[in-house]
């Protein structure tokens, strides 16, 4: 409609009403060519994100040797997350067959996603945490499956420690390594917790407040998405906060302070 517009005015100040016609027309078709450009660019798009996230997946489930059944179901929960149409979640399946193949090149992989994020903070860390919950779906993170994130997030830009906190966040807000409901020691969640929020056990309530704040802000849905993250990740972003006041609420409970 703007450039019809802008199309129409220019027109009119060239050509008179004739050109007035010619410009919004021209001014039409330019809309409707960039409007076609556009959505079709963010399908490409949407499908390479979707191809990147299942791929990678589908070799790091697989780097213990084993696919669980308890992974596959929590893939399957993904989907949802993701809200992934039929067409969506074929494309999907055919990607974590292809990550789980002995020849899968997973560093391209990584890359690919890589330039999709455009070094998207938000995005790339979502991008691990759903890697994350597929791995440790069946209750553990296999030092495999540890190493093969690692290298996974150290081709996007980020350390060891990044992969730890966001193991540990996810162990203190389940109870377990993921989905599977078996129940892990209070202390041991309490542990995770505490490095999830990047605070030592011995920190002070008011540190550990302050540390909560800074995290749950950084990572508040709308907040991401104003900093580019597709609204499809949204439901990511949402699990990630709750997990994070999860961990929160252990500590709290475990220290008695409000």
């Amino acid at each position: 409609m703007a450039l019809t517009f802008i199309g129409a005015i220019i027109g009119l100040f060239a050509g008179g009403p004739f050109g007035l016609l010619a410009g919004a027309f021209i001014g039409y078709l330019a809309s409707t060519a960039l409007q076609r450009t556009v959505v079709g660019g963010l399908r490409v798009a949407q499908s390479e994100l979707i191809e990147s996230i299942f791929a990678v997946m589908g070799a790091l489930c697989k780097a213990d040797d084993v696919v669980t059944r308890d992974e596959i179901n929590t893939v399957e929960h993904i989907f949802g997350m993701l809200r992934l149409n039929d067409e969506q979640r074929g494309m999907a399946k055919a990607a974590f067959s292809a990550g789980k193949q002995a020849d899968f090149d997973l560093d391209a992989a990584v890359d690919r996603f890589a330039a999709i994020s455009r070094g998207r903070a938000p995005l790339v860390q979502l991008f691990l945490q759903l890697q994350c919950m597929a791995v440790a779906a069946d209750g553990q993170f296999h030092p495999a499956e540890h190493t093969m994130l690692v290298r996974v997030a150290g081709r996007l830009g980020l350390g060891e420690q990044d992969v730890a906190q966001l193991e540990s966040l996810l162990r203190a807000a389940t109870g377990a390594g993921a989905r599977s409901g078996s129940g892990r020691p209070v202390q041991d969640r309490l542990t995770d917790a505490y490095v999830a929020l990047g605070v030592s056990p011995d920190a002070a309530p008011a540190d550990i407040k302050r540390a909560y704040r800074k995290l749950i802000s950084q990572n508040h849905p709308d907040k991401l998405a104003s900093r580019g993250l597709p609204e499809s990740m949204r439901a990511v972003a949402e699990e990630r906060s709750r997990e994070i006041n999860a961990a929160y609420d252990l500590i709290k409970s475990s220290r008695g302070f409000v």
